[in-house]
């Protein structure tokens, strides 16, 4: 392995406790899309008890996230640690961060509004959110290549935005398929395009992460 490839094999370097809670903010960032897809689940079943359980689940874990960005940045500045990469790294949190944010915003809207989405429809919704969670699955595979063996980011990258498209899609039919059922009512429809909106902004959220992802990563080649 040649010196530069030494030099990007890890970003911490020896700052283990870093890098240990990067790991760990990184998987709840993966633990909420999982309770999203459970929450979105037990709403469309009508389990309301469980739905709310699962709305709380992940308000948790976003309150975590909040906790674990906030502790990273802390030390990243007082520790003085990898200053010519700080501004990098803190981006990425923030941008992920956005990413729980978001899966939490999704059951919340759901908890608040109560939309009436019909059967025929369920499906639809379900591979939305099964597709926009894989694109946000493969970007934290990419983020935590970035802060450990960058040298292998690109295929994640690359699912990232194979996912993403496939939420665009899958979210476009959706959308076609609500506003073509002339028995529903315009203000049910414009209720059921918000839903699809949200969940697809997931996929979206993701992308913006890989996009800042592929930026870090020729900086850090160079």
């Amino acid at each position: 392995m040649d010196k530069k490839a030494e030099a990007m094999k890890t970003l911490f370097g020896r700052a283990k406790l870093l890098e240990d809670k990067s790991s760990e903010f990184l998987n709840v960032t993966r633990q909420a899309c999982q309770v999203l897809l459970r929450g979105l689940r037990h709403y469309l079943q009508g389990k309301q008890e469980q739905f709310e359980q699962d709305f709380a689940e992940i308000s948790r874990l976003e309150n975590k996230g909040d906790d674990l960005r906030r502790e990273i940045e802390n030390q990243l500045y007082t520790k003085t640690l990898i200053p010519e990469s700080r501004g990098d790294v803190l981006a990425l949190l923030e941008n992920i961060d956005n990413i729980t944010n978001q899966a939490k915003q999704i059951l919340m809207e759901l908890s608040v509004e109560i939309p009436q989405i019909l059967p025929q429809f369920h499906d639809d919704y379900l591979q939305l959110a099964e597709k926009s969670v894989q694109a946000v699955e493969e970007v934290i595979k990419a983020a935590q290549a970035f802060l450990n063996d960058p040298l292998v980011i690109q295929h994640s990258l690359t699912k990232v935005y194979h996912w993403e498209s496939e939420a665009d899609d899958r979210s476009e039919k959706l959308k076609r398929k609500v506003f073509r059922m002339p028995e529903l009512e315009l203000a049910q429809k414009f209720h059921l395009r918000y839903f699809a909106l949200h969940i697809e902004l997931l996929a979206d959220r993701a992308e913006d992460v890989a996009d800042r992802l592929a930026i870090y990563t020729i900086k850090r080649s160079l």
